[in-house]
């Protein structure tokens, strides 16, 4: 597996993995073609043989003291591997911020565990914030 920048060409892929990771929460055709676009975001591809099986965008703002992870996933066929991890690690190390913040699924106890391992914490919680009605757990952590 290999870590490398994601840019547009990776649209189609991103596409899949977004559907195949969130499927009710999938970001729209606009909100990929942004996120690989717009010029502030840390953008990251985990590549197995040639195939995308994960990603991560962190949105920097400086005006917040924070980074955010916009989104991170992994294929569910390549899950529980450290893929998760790696991508993490790696947009933790290219952003320039005292802080990176993250939301999550209070129901993803793997995802919240990873977290927690690498030292995420929870700091608020965002009421029905998933598109089903589920809270959102605001985690953070000092870099």
């Amino acid at each position: 597996m290999e870590i490398l920048p994601a840019g547009i060409l990776d649209l189609n892929s991103l596409r899949k993995l977004e559907r195949a990771c969130f499927d009710k929460d999938a970001w729209s055709l606009f909100d990929l073609i942004a996120v690989l676009s717009w010029g502030d975001v840390i953008r990251l591809k985990a590549v197995d043989n040639g195939n995308m099986i994960g990603f991560v965008a962190g949105d920097t703002r400086p005006s917040q003291g924070a980074a955010w992870i916009a989104t991170i996933a992994v294929d569910p066929r390549f899950q529980r591997r450290g893929v998760g991890r790696a991508l993490l690690l790696a947009c933790e190390a290219r952003v320039n911020s005292p802080n990176m913040k993250l939301t999550v699924r209070p129901s993803n106890h793997g995802a919240i565990a990873m977290y927690e391992k690498e030292g995420y914490r929870t700091v608020d919680i965002w009421k029905k914030y998933y598109n089903d009605g589920e809270d959102g757990l605001v985690m953070e952590k000092s870099l």
